[in-house]
């Protein structure tokens, strides 16, 4: 097809990058044919349109404007897309048919640096996956921060994708056809919105991979941290870096360190865990508000807010590493004077992580380089308050940030204070830094006054007293005489323009002086430009000094944010142990007493170890507090492990390697998971990783199910966690029959208070030792608002099976529920037993009758039929809408019998 030469510049250009839409500037637009036009217009909400092509061929297009692009790109790559930038190469004045373009940056969700996509306090990161004989290696890249980590794991370590989890990356970048498609669901499970990047499988040869690192980073400190040994990790790095050279089509000079680092060092959390705890987000929500980030971060610098939400993921287990944090939020906390100057003057720093990257990018504007100035002007303050603590951690934070007087110098002699966005359009450089431009700034003053006075003078000769000297873009310097002065217009005076109500004139004189003008402020607007570049470029020199600073700077304000929050809070200096005691006098839940008004959050004891009281067995009514109990240990741990003070008054925490949690009630349609199953899938994982020195949380296990099922698998469990695993453990439970579970060693029972007042009761919220004889789901639903009418019949049913319990018991102590009497109960006994559903049927009659003077409805005939129907349901062949349909079916015929 005979297409025009500028489509046939866009197909080859495109060609090239086939996954990517191709912004193609044209003038003053990015333009977009074809597919991407259809799809960014889609996307974009914007008009699609056409344009000739070739013979006989109207072509789909698309466009936005060049200055308003950064705000389209993000909103095309917050949804997976690429974009590819396709620019002008060459000056068009200065070439004859098809200006060169080529295309200067491919961005790619793990790649951008602005837009609602990247928040100021969470990294965007992009990793990559490599495969090496008995190793995966894992590459983790900050773009815009400069953060370069990289780490190994076995093949048959599921750690790789709960550490993939835990970083929620945007972009992950692997080698074309190295991974099968089961492997990548596997190692990215529980990602959503990743886009994976597959690419040649050269980038991630150990010869290519370690000429990429070395070209960025230097053998020396490749050889320090010794990362050649690690042979999956060299590849992953390095596959990473090439790819990031190759789409983002500079340096990356600001990629000049990485760190080795090894989970197995921080205690572990899965996706379920930081899920239920809260960490980072709000299980209702899903925002920051209501988490345990959302009470400790009192960061004053976006640095700092990243690292603290880094270190809640990542607890530590070193004792040694926990105690020297602990140690700087001591100091903090006792010495209100230094924490105080210290928040001021953090306050006054800027980003300078994402600086660093944007000058590395070589994108920082003239208002990034007056950020970085003021930094340098706050970093000496910083370096000085720390240098007054005692503390090893804060005295070598101190240490740890340079003082860069020279570059704050020019800078400040350079920049003025505050600078246009546009770096093209001059007004950046402060006046006596540079002779050239003053002159030409001087020379475009003194234009100003030379239009006044021409103004003046041509009033006085031509005798129009309303004749003016104007200026625009299109005509340049014009004089304009109204039309009833016309008569008065010298010869010389050569007519532009007409108005309605007057005629615009140009002279020879004046054309030529606007040439001058023009010339200079052309020339001054250029010889900013390279000034500012020169400066960008020696910023660029210093990029490592101003990253050593930087992350110095926010482990400071993580620290400050720690000691700020134990202030406010309450909290008190946890004891850290290796003997694998947990004890909390007067324990809270950080979030829960946040919520509250002061004063109404009931505190509560904990004592386990790792003998004779490992596990808890907790029982008590729903709505007293269990859930919120158990998490707050979970919590407490958790903060300690990170070196921050806890909400007590009094801790002794011993170290774990895990947290596991089972809690709260959800299912799973997509992946045709019940409710049940994904109990059961998270009870796996705990009975298959925990380990003597874990902690676990277990909530109501066994809901999902039948009560004689469920107080089953739950006993199961209780024993196998108490006998093989010896996992300290909190286990909360309604199954009543468990308390006796009491008499194995290391199993002990505590309940939750509550005071009965008449027909109502009262949760005291506290834990105490014993075991609970009652659940008092009828009070909680009368709590609820349940009508009075359904309530009073349930008292009739619950008194009717109380009566029925064989053991002459309480309801609530033997903890029967209605699904012991039903059929569907002594169903799922029926193939083991070899029993026909008759003769299930008429034994229940007979038993209930017993109990009963009245024959019990749903064992006549038609609801015989119904039952005989769900058992011969094979449930796991049915979806998820055709069980619905089916469940419905069946209520309908309930409802008609």
């Amino acid at each position: 097809m005979n297409h025009t030469p500028m489509i046939k510049q866009y197909l080859q250009i495109k060609e090239r990058h086939t996954d990517a839409i191709l912004f193609f500037r044209l003038g003053d637009f990015y333009e977009m044919f074809f597919e991407d036009a259809h799809c960014a217009s889609r996307e974009l909400d914007i008009t699609l349109t056409g344009r000739e092509g070739g013979r006989e061929e109207r072509i789909p297009m698309c466009g936005v404007p060049y200055h308003a692009a950064e705000g389209y790109i993000a909103r095309l790559v917050e949804k997976g897309y690429k974009v590819a930038i396709c620019e002008q190469v060459e000056d068009p004045k200065a070439v004859k048919g098809i200006v060169r373009r080529e295309v200067v940056r491919v961005i790619t969700p793990g790649t951008i640096l602005s837009g609602s996509f990247i928040e100021d306090k969470r990294n965007n990161f992009i990793i990559s996956v490599s495969r090496e004989k008995e190793h995966y290696g894992l590459a983790v890249v900050d773009l815009g921060t400069g953060l370069f980590m990289v780490t190994e794991f076995a093949i048959d370590d599921t750690a790789l994708a709960e550490e993939i989890s835990r970083l929620q990356p945007s972009e992950a970048v692997v080698a074309r056809d190295s991974f099968s498609k089961s492997e990548l669901g596997i190692i990215f499970s529980g990602i959503f919105n990743i886009t994976i990047s597959q690419q040649p499988l050269d980038f991630f040869t150990f010869t290519q991979a370690y000429k990429s690192l070395v070209d960025n980073i230097g053998e020396e400190k490749l050889t320090e941290n010794k990362l050649l040994e690690m042979t999956a990790a060299v590849c992953a790095a390095g596959g990473l870096l090439t790819y990031l050279k190759e789409t983002q089509k500079t340096a990356l000079q600001h990629l000049n360190a990485i760190t080795v680092y090894k989970p197995s060092r921080f205690m572990v959390l899965d996706a379920t865990t930081r899920k239920n705890l809260e960490l980072t987000k709000s299980l209702r929500e899903g925002t920051k508000w209501g988490s345990l980030l959302w009470v400790l971060d009192r960061t004053v610098t976006a640095m700092g807010g990243r690292l603290l939400k880094n270190w809640l993921e990542q607890p530590l287990l070193s004792a040694a590493k926990i105690n020297l944090r602990l140690d700087a939020v001591a100091e903090l906390i006792k010495d209100g004077f230094i924490r105080y100057d210290l928040k001021e003057i953090l306050s006054k720093l800027y980003d300078l992580e994402r600086l660093t990257g944007r000058i590395a990018y070589g994108t920082a504007g003239a208002r990034d380089l007056n950020a970085i100035k003021v930094s340098l002007a706050v970093l000496p303050q910083i370096k000085e308050i720390l240098a007054r603590t005692s503390s090893v951690l804060l005295s070598k934070l101190s240490e740890q940030i340079e003082i860069l007087d020279e570059l704050y110098d020019l800078l400040e002699r350079a920049v003025i204070d505050n600078p246009p966005v546009s770096v093209r359009e001059g007004g950046m450089i402060k006046t006596g830094f540079n002779e050239k431009v003053d002159y030409l700034r001087s020379a475009g003053k003194d234009a100003k006054n030379w239009v006044a006075e021409m103004e003046a003078r041509e009033r006085e000769r031509t005798g129009i007293k309303s004749l003016k000297v104007g200026f625009n873009k299109v005509f340049g310097y014009y004089l304009e005489v109204t039309k009833s002065n016309i008569h008065l217009v010298p010869e010389e005076y050569i007519r532009k323009q007409t108005l309605a109500n007057a005629e615009r004139y140009i002279t020879p004189q004046l054309k030529e002086y606007e040439n001058m003008i023009l010339g200079a402020r052309d020339k001054l607007n250029e010889l900013e430009y390279s000034i500012f570049i020169d400066l960008r470029n020696i910023v660029a020199d210093k990029i490592p000094a101003l990253q050593k600073s930087a992350r110095a700077a926010a482990r400071a304000d993580a620290l400050m944010a720690l000691a700020e929050t134990a202030v406010e809070e309450r909290y008190l200096r946890p004891s850290i142990n290796s003997n694998g005691l947990i004890k909390i006098k007067e324990g809270r839940h950080p979030v829960v007493e946040r919520v509250l008004k002061t004063g109404e959050f009931v505190p509560n004891d904990t004592d386990i170890n790792e003998q004779d009281r490992r596990l808890v067995l907790l029982t008590g009514p729903n709505m007293a507090g269990k859930s919120t109990y158990m998490r707050q240990v979970a919590l407490i741990v958790l903060l300690a492990q990170v070196g921050s003070f806890v909400p007590a008054d009094y801790a002794e925490i011993g170290i774990v390697d895990r947290i596991f949690t089972r809690v709260g009630a959800a299912d799973d349609l997509a992946g045709g998971q019940s409710t049940f199953m994904v109990e059961m899938n998270e009870c796996k994982v705990i009975v298959e990783n925990a380990t003597a020195q874990s902690l676990i949380i277990m909530d109501e296990v066994g809901r999902g199910t039948s009560t004689y099922d469920g107080i089953s698998i739950a006993r199961a469990l209780i024993e196998y966690i108490n006998r093989d695993l010896k996992a300290k453990t909190l286990f909360s439970t309604h199954y009543h029959e468990l308390t006796d579970l009491d008499q194995l060693h290391g199993v002990v029972n505590h309940t939750v208070a509550v005071q009965e007042t008449g027909d109502g009761i009262v949760f005291l919220r506290k834990v105490i030792p014993g075991k609970a004889d009652r659940s008092y789901g009828i009070h909680v639903a009368r709590l609820a608002g349940i009508p009075e009418n359904i309530l009073l019949r349930a008292d009739e049913v619950l008194n009717s099976l109380e009566a029925c319990s064989p053991t002459g018991q309480s309801q609530a102590a033997a903890s029967v529920d209605l699904s012991e009497i039903s059929a569907f109960a002594e169903l799922s006994v029926i193939k083991e037993e070899k029993k026909d559903v008759s003769s299930i049927m008429r034994d229940s009659e007979a038993n209930r009758l017993s109990c009963s003077q009245e024959p019990v409805p749903w064992l006549r005939p038609k609801m015989l039929a119904i039952l005989e129907e769900l058992e011969g349901l094979d449930i796991l062949a049915m979806n998820p809408l055709q069980a619905m349909n089916k469940l419905f079916e069946l209520q309908g015929k309930l409802k008609d019998y």
